[in-house]
């Protein structure tokens, strides 16, 4: 199942795990059938920085000639706007990096991390530094559809999501999961009444709601990939009562994934904060790597430049 045409990874100095990083990007394309560019991006114009950095650029490609025909692509600049900027220039549909390392909170991603979180248009992989070579257990973190008046935007985005994460697992040959987290409607107001058989009454019939919808989403989902790979895939389906923000890193730590497939719900009009409060919660307290997608229409407000890029073909990477 090929999801990917144009992959660009993002190759910086000081991230750890480059070489994995790398190596899952390789992968992906090979297995995507897809066009490989590594962009790295140097702080500053002077000659020998660009030479410097278009030096370590092709060391770090060289353990993968032979395999597929990688681009070679410098930029000066800022990093998150210069591969902004790649994906709107060159029509990428997938950028991955490397996370950065973070001195005092592990689980939380670096700035540049999450200034490309908040504002890269197209779907965004961000890797691990100890992850496993191979993925065993893919989560797809699914919004509810259990609303008769749920917005076809947000169905869209559940599309995507659950395409980006077949493909993956079905790739990997890893497990599958679906994760939705729920509250009952009017949880605050029935527990503070303090009876104890509405509660259970109202929980239990909230939780076979949200049964119902991700059920409608498992039957959209063998629609997607077909009976055979259904059946291989065999996805199961995680409910945990509590709020999203909490219940959904705990899953992920629960079920040991390795990556974690979600939505980011944009917010129009604040340049800078068009991630939802929700998802960057989630975000920053997740154990593993992150496939991040925005929704619909979604908009950067990062622009253009009038220059040409430097791009040079990989030398010595044949297709």
């Amino acid at each position: 199942m090929k999801v990917f045409k144009k992959i660009v990874y993002v190759a910086t100095d000081e991230t750890p795990g480059q070489a994995p990083a790398l190596a899952r990007a390789v992968a992906l394309a090979q297995a995507n059938s897809a066009v490989l560019t590594m962009l790295t991006v140097a702080p500053n114009a002077s000659a020998a920085a660009a030479k410097d950095a278009m030096r370590e650029l092709k060391a770090l490609a060289a353990p993968h000639a032979g395999r597929l025909k990688i681009d070679l692509e410098l930029q000066s600049g800022v990093l998150f706007l210069e591969v902004i900027r790649a994906v709107l220039r060159d029509g990428h549909d997938l950028v991955i990096k490397a996370s950065q390392e973070h001195t005092l909170l592990p689980g939380l991603f670096g700035s540049e991390d999450m200034h490309l979180l908040r504002k890269c248009p197209c779907p965004l992989l961000i890797t691990k530094p100890d992850e496993n070579e191979r993925y065993r257990l893919v989560l797809a973190a699914m919004d509810s559809e259990a609303s008769d008046s749920y917005p076809t935007e947000r169905r869209s985005l559940n599309t995507t999501i659950l395409e980006l994460s077949s493909a993956l697992a079905l790739d990997q040959g890893a497990a599958l999961h679906l994760v939705h987290a729920w509250e009952p409607i009017g949880f605050k107001k029935i527990r503070m009444r303090g009876d104890r058989h509405d509660f259970i009454g109202v929980v239990e019939k909230e939780r076979a709601r949200q049964q119902k919808a991700l059920q409608k989403i498992l039957k959209a989902l063998r629609e997607i990939v077909g009976a055979t790979a259904f059946a291989a895939l065999n996805p199961q389906i995680n409910l945990p009562q509590g709020p999203a923000r909490t219940m959904i890193p705990t899953v992920a730590e629960e079920l040991s994934a390795d990556i974690v497939v979600m939505g980011t719900v944009a917010r129009t009009g604040i340049a800078g904060f068009i991630i939802g409060n929700t998802a960057e919660s989630i975000l920053n307290r997740l154990p593993c790597a992150v496939l991040a997608v925005k929704p619909p229409g979604f908009s950067t407000p990062v622009a253009l430049p009038d220059v040409a890029p430097d791009v040079a073909p990989g030398p010595d990477f044949p297709g």
